[in-house]
């Protein structure tokens, strides 16, 4: 698993990058915390001796509650961003068919305690068509590139006699092609909007959230929002299918 402090290096990169930009340049900070909820099916192997089980209903997997930041660049018509989002769903139950990880069998029936985590760094370009900036109600639409990195781990043990354990990782690079709006009602109240969806190598996500930001003086402000993951994860190892939904608030600073 990538370790969450390797991603200071690249918030580094982007802040000192930054410093080659025009005039107008706007740099924005964002820490929140997330609440995301699961859905869906997972399994060790795809042609193993195991099947899919379900995360909720085999799995009984709980909502991950997790801090999450964006730092983002904007000048002229571009907006560059970093976002980091860690995720992990845990709990305890039965299986009600068997399950094989990483060569280890999970027979049905077993109850077993188990842990999904996905670290997802979202890097997104977006290039603003339409940017209306010198009228009362702000308006910015356009298309976004991204790059959605899941370092996905899944572990399952036997709460049983066994105490037998295992687990399985993998790292997806997962591009996305999609796009972003946002409308400012004024110079406090703001409210953005983004889709982005690939289907890659097996391996598809789709991202979607809405956010309303309220900045009651000019450098500082809040945030709230929903998000929602369309997920698929098909290796060698690993089958993650699942749909991740939840809102996050926090607070940003502009500078």
């Amino acid at each position: 698993m990538l370790t969450k402090w390797k991603a200071l290096p690249l918030l580094a990169l982007l802040l000192l990058y930054s410093g080659n930009l025009y005039a107008d340049e706007l740099i924005s900070l964002k820490a929140g915390y997330q609440v995301l909820s699961p859905e869906g099916t997972i399994a060790g192997t795809i042609n193993g001796v195991g099947e899919k089980v379900d995360v909720q209903d085999d799995l009984d997997l709980k909502d991950s509650e997790e801090f999450t930041g964006e730092i983002a660049l904007s000048w002229g018509n571009s907006r560059l961003s970093l976002n980091y989002l860690p995720i992990d769903f845990s709990g305890t139950g039965t299986l009600s068919k068997a399950i094989e990880i990483n060569g280890q069998v999970f027979n049905a029936n077993t109850t077993v305690q188990s842990d999904l985590t996905i670290d997802l760094y979202d890097f997104g370009y977006t290039y603003f068509l339409l940017n209306f900036d010198d009228t009362p109600v702000r308006f910015q639409l356009g298309p976004e590139l991204g790059v959605k990195i899941a370092d996905a781990d899944f572990s399952v043990k036997d709460t049983g006699v066994t105490n037998e354990s295992e687990s399985e990782s993998v790292i997806a690079p997962i591009p996305t092609i999609g796009a972003r709006a946002r409308i400012a009602f004024s110079d406090f109240l703001g409210i953005t909007g983004r889709i982005g969806y690939m289907e890659y190598d097996g391996n598809h996500f789709m991202d979607a959230e809405a956010q309303v930001e309220f900045s009651p003086v000019p450098l500082v402000g809040l945030y709230a929002g929903y998000r929602y993951f369309d997920l698929k994860i098909d290796e060698d190892k690993l089958y993650v299918e699942t749909e991740i939904s939840g809102p996050f608030a926090g607070v940003l600073i502009r500078f």
